[in-house]
């Protein structure tokens, strides 16, 4: 099993970004799938998830700005990040079947 996400980056308050995830090794579209974040000096914590059938659910301080989804034809599971604030500064990871992928950073400063 791999993960592999990519999209992070630096951007300033207000604005989006779109991370993507890479998976392989297990059969993607039986699986739930999750985007946690870890900021500096606090614990991982869930952000949004994804069941198998598409049933999607968010932490309370992104609902309205984040949008999960995923495309099973191409094994990818995506996060759209809008009007991004500070406090959303993080390395972000996305979760399948148990395993965490290596994160990508998301810093939102200007």
């Amino acid at each position: 099993v791999q993960l592999v996400e990519s999209g992070g980056g630096l951007v300033q308050p207000g604005g989006s970004l779109r991370l993507s995830c890479a998976a392989s090794g297990f059969t993607f579209s039986s699986y739930a799938l999750f985007w946690y974040r870890q900021a500096p000096g606090k614990e991982r914590e869930l952000v949004a998830y994804i069941t198998s059938s598409g049933t999607t659910v968010y932490v309370d301080s992104v609902k309205g700005r984040f949008t999960i989804s995923r495309d099973n034809a191409k094994n990818s599971l995506y996060l759209d990040m809008n009007s991004l604030k500070s406090e959303d500064t993080a390395i972000y990871y996305c979760r399948g079947v148990g395993v965490y992928g290596q994160g990508t950073q998301v810093t939102v400063s200007s």
